[in-house]
């Protein structure tokens, strides 16, 4: 499996060990923390505070992808994550930006993003068009309909080798269109068109989705209702939860996840790095 991602400014040995991606949702609404990075003085301190923590990648977020949640126009959702992204680039860290829309990604790309994260898999008109000659990576993420209907009753004939189809499917447009390997991550997409059992069969197969697309995978898992069907917990009570389901995707071979609680991971991937060494 490829060990290496190109990540615009920045560059990674995914061999080392996991990455942990920060989320900074910039929107009023989303699931967890909606509204309490809108402004931007908040949002910046956000930054710096995961940065104390130890993250390695922030994803800024400038539209809700929850369940039900309605789209944003394009206008609205760049006068979101613009400013972020300029408030941000400075701080030495790579930049992703969570969007579906071509003229975001474009914009957000020449203000010096690093990574652009695409639940809809980069299959938006343009979209491939808007992100192929640049240096940034892409993850490209499974979702089963919009987060407007997703979760309205998905089914799977085999929910793992499906997923693993559709990502390969958009992975072979992506090289087509001059795309380097090297550029490129996966992510099932948890909660995305998914049940609870689907949500949990895919966990348990990270590692066949890493061997069979031989890319590094992106999970993110973090206060997710998969979470909150296990433990009984509500959103702001998922802490331990999102933290052993970081590591089991760890441990099945994730190379990086995308978190809510960043120090709090940091910590937990310290010690799991720190028992599954070999050091002798």
């Amino acid at each position: 499996m490829r060990q290496y991602l190109q990540c615009g400014r920045f560059g990674y040995d995914l061999a080392q060990r996991p990455l942990v991606m920060g989320i900074l949702n910039v929107t009023p609404d989303s699931f967890s923390d909606g509204g309490r990075y809108q402004a931007l003085e908040f949002a910046v301190e956000r930054a710096e505070q995961m940065i104390k923590d130890g993250v390695d990648l922030i994803d800024i977020g400038g539209e809700s992808t929850r369940p039900g949640s309605p789209s944003v126009p394009v206008d609205e959702e760049l006068r979101r994550v613009m400013p972020a992204i300029y408030a941000l680039r400075e701080l030495g860290y790579p930049l992703s930006v969570d969007t579906c829309k071509p003229e975001v990604m474009r914009e957000a790309i020449i203000a010096g993003a690093d990574m652009i994260n695409d639940i809809n898999g980069f299959r938006s008109p343009g979209a491939i068009d808007a992100v192929k000659d640049s240096d940034c990576a892409l993850c490209v993420m499974h979702m089963q309909g919009t987060p407007q209907d997703m979760q309205a009753g998905p089914e799977y004939v085999d929910v793992v080798a499906d997923v693993i189809a559709f990502l390969r499917e958009r992975v072979d447009a992506l090289l087509a269109a001059g795309v380097a390997r090297e550029r490129i991550t996966v992510d099932p997409g948890f909660g995305f068109g998914k049940r609870v059992e689907h949500n949990y069969a895919l966990l348990r197969n990270i590692s066949r989705m890493e061997s069979e697309l031989g890319l590094p995978v992106l999970a993110g898992l973090s206060r997710k209702s998969m979470i909150g069907a296990v433990t009984g917990r509500s959103v702001e009570q998922r802490l331990a939860g999102s933290l052993g389901g970081a590591l089991a995707a760890v441990a099945q071979g994730a190379r990086i996840v995308r978190v809510h609680d960043v120090a709090e991971t940091v910590d937990a991937l310290k010690v799991w790095q720190a028992a599954t060494t070999n050091n002798q």
